[in-house]
């Protein structure tokens, strides 16, 4: 099993993302809020500086909300990104809307997010081949233009996508090459890992087309009782509300066999990549956090 670290600093992303590659980690990853109730970093400028602070380890946003962005500004931002990091770029995108103010501010009415996505998507699967296109839809036109310069990876970077609804599972089964939920249990996982790969059959494509992948909220710490506690007070304060009820089945808590045991879990759900949002309530704890999972998650990841 893959594992990634989530960069929530932009701060601290280069010693950060040195500390990743260094410790042997597959990825890092950013996720994005323009807005929101915690700080948001945006994805494409924290990675681009964790590119060039490193040189093997894969760059995966977790995710960039596709719909607050024009498609094409978004395919450049995206193809610049995969050239600057020499093709280790992965474009994990997603819907947002739990925080209206965000898609306000850039004009963009939530209830539209979905076909922005969906065409969004077709955009960029255009504009990343290399060729002059031209497209007219609700959102967008192009005129016989072309990416340039293109992508480093033939056909753009791999789009990670996540969701859970019937919407969701068909436009992964139709665009993801990783489907990445969160917020779900192992056994939920499976079963719409499924979906999304006869979703990939009904498109045409093949269902090992799309790799399974989790991101989870997680604290490991060798006190079991004070990592779910403090696991619990991050998330409650990040979406203000209560995730004690919730814990169990979203979160990944505990002393580092139980976090192990928790995501070989996830691993037979078909989740080849584990992100993990580490969180705990001070530096020092996060510290000390990353250190366990660092030291005794990793390789027995790593092992098989």
């Amino acid at each position: 099993m893959k594992l990634g670290l989530s960069l929530a600093s932009a701060a601290s992303v280069i010693a950060d993302a040195r500390f990743a590659e260094e410790a042997g980690f597959d990825f890092v990853a950013v996720g994005e809020h323009l807005f929101f109730h915690s700080p948001g970093p945006n994805p494409f400028v924290q990675l681009a500086a964790a590119a060039g602070a490193t040189s093997r380890i894969r760059l995966v946003s977790t995710v960039s909300l596709l719909p607050l962005y024009p498609a094409a500004l978004a395919a450049k931002l995206a193809a610049t990104l995969d050239l600057v990091s020499g093709g280790r770029f992965e474009f994990g995108v997603g819907l947002g809307g739990e925080y209206p103010p965000e898609f306000e501010a850039v004009g963009v009415d939530p209830a539209a997010r979905f076909r922005r996505m969906d065409e969004a998507l077709y955009v960029l699967r255009l504009l990343f081949s290399g060729d002059r296109v031209s497209f007219d839809g609700p959102d967008m036109q192009l005129r016989d233009v072309r990416l340039d310069p293109p992508p480093v990876q033939p056909g753009g970077p791999p789009i990670w996508l996540g969701g859970r609804k019937s919407g969701a599972v068909r436009r992964a089964g139709r665009f993801a090459h990783t489907w990445m939920p969160y917020m779900m249990t192992p056994s939920g996982l499976a079963e719409s890992l499924a979906d999304v790969r006869a979703a990939a059959v009904e498109a045409g494509r093949a269902p090992t087309d799309v790799r399974g992948a989790i991101f989870a909220f997680a604290c490991c710490d060798a006190n079991a009782a004070w990592a779910r506690q403090a696991g619990i007070d991050a998330v409650s304060a990040n979406y203000q509300q209560d995730f004690t009820r919730l814990a169990d089945r979203y979160l990944i808590l505990g002393d580092p066999h139980q976090v192990i045991a928790r995501l070989r879990e996830y691993q037979r759900g078909g989740a080849e990549v584990a992100i993990l949002h580490l969180v705990a309530p001070e530096p020092d704890d996060a510290q000390r956090v990353l250190e366990t999972v660092t030291e005794q998650v990793l390789p027995e990841l790593q092992r098989g």
